[in-house]
């Protein structure tokens, strides 16, 4: 079972240096509300560790290389991005880890709601609970 969608995004070829573009409601369900970036994670490092209750995520790897853990309380899926012209949905209710960053490694994360600490869970067991 896929719990992630990996998504192709344009790619406009050019002698200059090739472009790729997200548009909203396009290449990705949802309205933009939040962008972050995660970037110098030391080697060996996890990021995410967590799942929402609400947020939808679209990830990109601009530079570099990384791994996207999902889970969805029972399968597990292992997506590795390094191209900046694939993007990861992440589904709201989904566990979502980040590892195996490569030297100088920069994701963009695109989300569907303003940071609310509430809207996270932190805890494993607490989030494999929630899904039954």
């Amino acid at each position: 079972m896929k719990i992630g969608n990996k998504i192709n995004l344009p790619k406009i070829l050019d002698f200059r240096g090739n472009l790729s573009f997200i548009e909203e409601d396009n290449h990705i369900p949802f309205k933009i509300k939040r962008s972050y970036w995660i970037y110098d994670v030391p080697g060996g490092e996890t990021r995410g560790g967590h799942s929402y209750k609400t947020n939808e995520e679209f990830i990109v790897a601009l530079s570099g290389s990384f791994d996207v853990i999902l889970h969805d309380g029972i399968n597990k899926e292992v997506i590795s991005l390094n191209r900046s012209y694939h993007g990861l949905y992440v589904p709201q209710g989904i566990w979502r880890q980040m590892e195996n960053f490569s030297t100088n490694s920069l994701a963009l994360v695109l989300a569907s709601t303003y940071f609310d600490k509430n809207d996270y869970i932190y805890d494993f067991e607490e989030f494999k609970n929630l899904k039954k």
